[in-house]
């Protein structure tokens, strides 16, 4: 019985420390893969503007989306509860926001390459909490005008 004790509680202080390390190598891991592609894709040219530049008149528009939805691990969400006790500025759901967005750019890229434009314009994002499951899961979609000459 006293056994049985101990397993409840280090079970949830092995499982913390497993999304530690898992979340910590597949979070560098995200970031790897993000540097290679905003490399690959920074001829890609977006801007937040809502008007084309005065050289873009004759262009063809057609609208261009990037989505992704980015979930975080168990360790930053047991922290988040310790965090929330006392309050304060939480860095791991910023990470989580930020690769949510700089994803969701690169695919928003990728697909205006897709339709063969170089050129976005009219930059917007937009975010929103998936309910339903107990580590916190968002979505980001970044959407804009890609112009075709």
């Amino acid at each position: 019985m006293e056994w049985l004790n101990l397993a409840q509680f280090v079970l949830p202080l092995i499982l913390v420390v497993v999304g530690w390390v898992v979340g910590r190598i597949l979070e560098r891991r995200h970031y790897a893969s993000i540097r290679q592609r905003e490399q690959e894709l920074a001829h890609v040219l977006v801007f937040s503007t809502r008007l084309p530049p005065p050289q873009g008149s004759g262009h063809r528009s057609s609208l261009v989306t990037g989505s992704v939805v980015v979930s975080s691990d168990y360790f930053k969400t047991f922290i988040s509860g310790l965090r929330n006790l006392v309050g304060g500025n939480f860095k791991g759901y910023e990470t989580l926001m930020e690769r949510g967005r700089r994803e969701a750019l690169l695919r928003l890229k990728a697909d205006a390459l897709a339709q063969g434009s170089t050129l976005v314009i009219g930059l917007r994002f937009e975010s929103s909490r998936i309910a339903g499951s107990q580590t916190p899961c968002m979505e980001v979609l970044a959407y804009g005008t890609a112009l075709k000459a």
